[in-house]
Parts: C-alpha cells; structure tokens; sequence
C-alpha cells in the first residue's frame, strides 16, 4: 500500500485490516448505507439529488417504470404500456393496487399532474433538458394515461424508470413504494409494501424483508460495513475510492460497476488561453490517461473519445486529430502550442480546475496537475462548484443515447455544435437524428470543448447474503432487488 493511502487510514477510523468482520445474520433487517445527505424524501424538481437522496426516492416513490437489478426496464405503477403511432405514443395502464401510504389509490390524475410537473420549463428536474420532446400528457381513463411525443424516442422508457421521474404527492412528500419510509434510530426504516395478494392472515414481514437506511459520509459508511454493522454500501465513486482500499475489506464484498456515461474535463471558459481550440486541444493532449486511471484502480480503463460507441449516431465515435500520436509526441506538440501562446502574450499560463473533494479526487489533481506542469501552465485546483476555467464532469448515463453525451458534454462549446445539439433533438425522424447526433460529436471533438478521460468509475461494498445484487451499466441498485426475494 501507498504512503498516501496509509495516511487515510484515520479517516476510515478502522481498527485492522484483516479483510473485514464476520457476516450479519440472515434474519436480521438489511442496513444499507447511500454516500450523501438523504434522510427524507426530497423532490427532485428542486434540483439534483446526490446519491443518498435517489436511492431513497427510488424506494420509495416508483414511477410508471422502474429498473431491475440489471438495469432492465420492469413494471412501476404501470402494469403494461404499449408504443403506437410509429414511436410517437405511449399508453401506461396503471396497477390497480398501486397505493399511497395512507391507502388512497393511486390514480391517473394524480400521476398526469406529478409528471406535468417534471416536464414544466420552471422544473429543476436533472432530466427536464431531455424531455423536451414530450408534448402532453393525458388522462384518458382514471387507470390510463398517454404521454405524447413530438418525435419517435425509443428511449424514453429508460428515462421514465429513473428516480428523478417518480411520482409522488408534492403536498406530503410521500411514494407508492416499493418500500413504506419511517424514520427510525437517525436513519430511515424501510418496510415493503404489503402484497395484495398475500393471504389475510400474512402478517408483518419478516425481519429480513425489511430495511435500514443511511445517508452518510463514505468514511461513516465504510466503517459501518467494517464493523459488522452494515450489508450494503451504496454511491461510491473515484472520489472516495481510496477509502476503501484503506478500509480492508474483504475483495469478495468489493463490487465494480461497468458504469456508461462521462468522465472528463468541460470547458466553462473560452477566454483567454482556452479560447484557441489548439490551446483545449494542447491539454486533452498533456494528460496521461492510463496513468491518471490506474492511480484509482487498474481496471479503470481510459477513454480519448466523447462517445463510448456509436449507440444512436450515424458514425462511430469521433477520434482526435491527436490520437496516433505517443504521449511524448502530444506532450511536446502541446508544449510547442503554449510556448506560442506566451511569445504573442507575455506571462505565466495558469488553468484553473474544478474537482469534487476526496481522496481520489486528490490522487487525479495530482496527474492532472502533472500534465500541466509538463507543457508550461500552472494548474490551480477549485472547489466543483466555484469558478474555473475546466470543470469535471462524472456522470453516468441515464438513457442509451449519443445525443445525453454530447448535450451534456457541452457546457461552453462552439455555436456550430450547439446548434447541431438541438438540430439532433429536434429532428423529425431517427434517420435525421442519428446524424445530426454525429455531426455535433465531431463538431464537439475538433471544437476541444469537452477532454474525455474515462468512463466513470462506481463502487458497492456488498455483503454476501445480498445474492440478488448485481453490477449493470446504470450503476444502479434498487434496495427491492437485493435479495432472491423480491417484491
């Protein structure tokens, strides 16, 4: 082990490093614990939700659809749907037993005016801008509905299952389930929701069947798991990753995510030295991404384009004009960029990058630093959320689509590949679609505007008798899937 990861130990607050304590019994309720602040419901059209804060809005509060344990679409409220009118059309059938947690039904109405609500142009919701192309949602009888598109999306199942497009009561703030939430020893408990067609005399559920729930720090999270007190950790990313190789818990407890979405530098400035696209090209050039990965994890693999394939575009992805060449090679091409800059404007260079806090977040500073270092500007790191001249992005993908990488990707692009974003939204067909997805993918490459670095990187620590748990693409775990018995 590293000295730099020996010096976190402290922070795990553990007390050995022999692989972990024993398993929790299987009779006992399930302790889960989420990375974040959530201890309540928290609406979700006020803003994003940290890791804790959907983990317990899934749980919670489903939507028409919800995600399995693999990251497959599976029944929410709604019973069945059925896709007409060529894409453009989606008709949900609601459950009939789908229940508020007072007993009133849920209704058609009711579930028209919660996503009414999440489609508004006033919403904070994460996943309004890609919504757009819903037109209306209708009531048609009280246990239907139809939501209306402006275009085909095949996709828009996938955004119906995510957490943020839960349906539930504003005035309450309470779900359907598929867990019934009460507070309980500074956490959250977690009972399922009584099966109808259970017999009368089923009683309560049994402990196993039930949960506690945590939003906490990861250090708090790890050490619960530590010492035994815990089954499941939940949220985890590069930035905390470091803590749990310190932590020593058991590997068969340590589960990876084959997580899709973004992990890179955005450009937020192009003043100055970022507003030459060979300048943003010079440090896509200076950063050593196996390297900077491998630092995390060895299995972390690199990535040097926007796009992870070609998903929905009409081309595979987009390649840097810089891709043939070695590190040496780029690095000293992105030297020569700098230098030129500093003969035509006197002075040091200095980029300022924003990064989460962490411990991993401070073991990639510190390659990313390096890289800079090496072509002559002086890098100063910035809290995620203060001004910067580069911004990391991490984020996984909500939806299998090319058009969420590159809208996302674009936080100060050029006008060309801002127009070609909304072009692909807008487009009237999926033939359209798909190429103006990959005119704005290549638009975006040669623009420098966003420097892709990874897939991103996210962690569980999961105990054995959660044999339902399983790694997907999503990186998401509904708590109703973590045992071979599921509600």
């Amino acid at each position: 082990m590293s000295p730099r990861l020996l010096c976190l130990l402290p922070l795990v607050a553990l007390s050995a490093c022999d692989g972990g304590a024993g398993q929790r019994r299987d009779d006992t309720a399930v302790v889960v614990s989420a990375i974040g602040s959530g201890s309540a419901l928290a609406d979700p059209d006020g803003g994003a939700l940290d890791p804790a804060r959907r983990v317990l809005l899934g749980a919670t509060a489903q939507g028409l659809v919800r995600f399995d344990a693999t990251g497959q679409i599976e029944p929410g409220l709604a019973e069945r749907w059925i896709v007409i009118d060529d894409g453009r059309s989606y008709i949900f059938r609601l459950r009939d037993d789908a229940t508020w947690p007072d007993g009133e039904p849920v209704t058609a109405e009711q579930v028209v005016r919660a996503l009414r609500r999440t489609i508004a142009p006033r919403s904070r919701n994460a996943l309004s801008p890609f919504l757009a192309v819903i037109d209306e949602i209708v009531e048609m009888t009280p246990q239907v509905i139809e939501v209306r598109l402006k275009r085909p999306r095949p996709d828009l199942l996938k955004l119906f299952a995510q957490p943020e497009m839960a349906v539930f009561r504003l005035d309450k703030l309470d779900g359907s389930g598929p867990f019934r939430a009460a507070q309980h020893h500074g956490g959250v408990l977690l009972r399922p929701v009584p099966d109808p067609d259970a017999a009368e005399d089923a009683g309560a559920p049994r402990p196993q069947e039930m949960l506690q729930f945590h939003g906490e720090r990861a250090a708090v999270a790890l050490a619960r798991f530590r010492d035994g007190q815990s089954d499941l950790v939940l949220g985890g990313s590069f930035a905390d990753w470091p803590l749990v190789v310190a932590s020593g818990i058991a590997t068969p407890n340590v589960k990876l995510d084959n997580a899709l979405g973004l992990f890179g530098l955005a450009v937020v400035s192009r003043q100055g030295f970022l507003a030459d696209p060979a300048n943003r090209a010079a440090i896509a050039m200076a950063i050593d991404r196996p390297t900077l990965t491998h630092e995390i994890h060895p299995d972390w693999v690199p990535v040097e384009t926007l796009l992870p394939g070609q998903l929905d575009s009409a081309n595979p992805p987009a390649q840097p004009a810089w891709t043939p060449l070695d590190l040496d090679q780029r690095r000293q091409s992105a030297r020569a960029a700098v230098a030129g800059w500093r003969r035509a404007h006197p002075g040091p260079v200095t980029m300022r990058i924003a990064l989460p806090a962490g411990p991993g977040a401070t073991l990639v500073w510190s390659r990313l630093a390096e890289a800079l270092y090496a072509i002559g500007i002086t890098p100063v790191r910035s809290a995620l959320d203060a001004p910067a001249d580069l911004r990391l992005v991490d984020a996984v993908a909500p939806y299998d689509s090319a058009r969420w990488f590159v809208a996302t990707a674009c936080q100060a692009c050029s006008d060309d590949a801002q127009t070609l974003i909304e072009a692909a939204r807008d487009a009237p067909d999926l033939y359209a679609r798909a190429h103006r997805i990959a005119e704005a993918d290549a638009a975006l490459t040669a623009d420098g505007a966003f420097i892709p670095i990874a897939q991103p990187f996210r962690w569980s620590i999961v105990a054995l008798r959660l044999q339902a748990w399983q790694g997907n693409a999503r990186a998401w775990h509904p708590l109703n899937h973590l045992r071979n018995e599921t509600r």
